[in-house]
């Protein structure tokens, strides 16, 4: 490969801001996916819960394979999908008297 291949041209991550902010205004619960482990197909709602906060794993009805985990923080919100390594830190709003952070 030489340095013009299309493995060698990329944007940085701010080229995921509008998608992304487009993603995460909707509802999450109606997301759907498809477990990798049984193929199973479900959206975000039927994900079995298991908790309690302010850590929570999400786990494919069909097979209980790790779909995601939410860790909530007084300013950050932790999102790891899957059960592999890794996980995406958000900074959170500061509060405001109508809305409390825990």
């Amino acid at each position: 490969m030489n340095e013009h291949s299309p493995l060698h041209l990329h944007l940085d991550g701010n080229a995921l801001a509008g998608p992304l902010g487009e993603v995460f205004a909707l509802d999450p619960t109606t997301a759907w996916r498809r477990c990798p482990a049984c193929r199973l197909p479900s959206t975000v709602a039927q994900l079995h819960v298991y908790g309690p906060e302010p850590d929570l794993t999400a786990r494919c009805p069909g097979c209980a394979d790790i779909a995601l985990r939410v860790v909530t923080q007084p300013r950050h919100l932790w999102l790891q999908l899957g059960g592999g390594a890794g996980a995406f830190r958000f900074t959170l709003p500061a509060a405001t008297p109508l809305s409390p952070r825990v």
